[in-house]
């Protein structure tokens, strides 16, 4: 199968001083990306996840050519992107999270027109290419009013549009439908899916892992600067499978009870949160026990002094691998 990206033994390690009357010293150095590899096939959509400073960040700058490794290589294409940064670039559409990549002084076709003449179209290809990319993002009614006056679901789909305009093999969405509204987000997801059926490569990131599980032929699942995991989402499911789940929802938490349901044995990882619209707390834990360890954690839950709300036995999420695997919430 013919690789769109090739990521090979890619590092980069970020060096820090303390300062001593304006001497450096105490150099420190750290591995913000430790050895990764992965390929990205042609025409999937790859999933690329991992909880804030594991490295993903990182990993996308060097992708994309914001960022120099330290070493390793990454071929977009077939080009490398630190030999040939320009050639290989001009193979990547780009949208990332947070980033004010459009001017909100200028219309959405003002906007797309230019992108589109920083990416060499000339004047008449621009404004086509344009027009055909704001019909499908259905902002052709709103094409000529700023951009500062857009919903965000709106000013979101200018950005996607820049990233579509050069009509890149290769494209990349960092936090695509942060923080839109659910209708926003469904049609955003299924434009996405557009892109894959054009025969398109989509490197994709999330923060939702339901967004995930739909759209992601693959995902690859970073910490601590490596890749921990990477596999269809059926199959990370699958792999812990022997591990079974359990939720309760509970009245108060305290750290006393939190550690006594982690020495009950079998049982591997507790991860706990706060449901604000409830007002309770949610303990996700992760045991290899049969049923009867409900019993044992309804018990200590009582010597807590601790009221339980709810109870239910669950199956494996893509969100329940990720906390598995890296003993965190994607979101934290």
């Amino acid at each position: 199968m013919e690789n769109a990206v090739e990521v090979r033994e890619l590092k980069k390690y970020f060096t820090t001083y303390k300062r001593k009357f304006l001497r450096k010293t105490d150099k420190k150095e750290f591995k913000a990306v430790d050895d990764v590899n992965f390929d990205i096939h042609r025409g999937e959509i790859f999933g690329l996840l991992g909880p804030n400073g594991a490295g993903k960040t990182t990993t996308i700058k060097m992708i994309t050519g914001l960022l120099r490794p330290t070493s390793g290589s990454v071929k977009v294409m077939g080009l490398d992107v630190d030999k040939n940064p320009m050639e290989a670039l001009r193979k990547i559409g780009t949208v990332l999270a947070g980033d004010r990549s459009i001017y909100w002084k200028l219309t959405a076709r003002e906007n797309l027109e230019y992108f589109g003449a920083l990416y060499g179209l000339d004047r008449k290809e621009a404004k086509n290419r344009t027009q055909e990319i704001l019909d499908r993002l259905g902002l052709t009614e709103k094409a000529d009013e700023l951009v500062e006056k857009f919903s965000t679901g709106m000013k979101q789909k200018v950005a996607l549009g820049k990233a579509l305009i050069p009509n890149a093999p290769v494209v990349l969405l960092d936090e695509p439908t942060l923080g839109l509204d659910p209708q926003s987000a469904l049609n955003l997801r299924e434009i996405i899916m557009d892109i894959k059926k054009e025969g398109r490569t989509v490197l994709l990131t999330t923060h939702y892992m339901e967004e995930a599980d739909f759209l992601c032929d693959r995902i690859a699942i970073i910490d601590g600067g490596k890749i921990i995991a990477l596999d269809t989402p059926e199959n990370l499911k699958k792999k812990i499978n022997e591990v079974k789940l359990i939720k309760i929802e509970i009245q108060k938490v305290n750290e006393k009870l939190l550690e006594d349901i982690r020495n009950i044995k079998d049982i591997q990882q507790v991860i706990n949160s706060y449901n604000s619209d409830k007002g309770s707390y949610e303990l996700t834990i992760h045991h290899v026990d049969g049923e009867d360890i409900i019993q044992k954690i309804i018990d200590v839950t009582f010597q807590n002094k601790t009221r339980i709300l709810n109870v239910n036995v669950i199956e494996p999420s893509l969100e329940d691998v990720f906390i598995h695997l890296t003993g965190k919430s994607l979101r934290e």
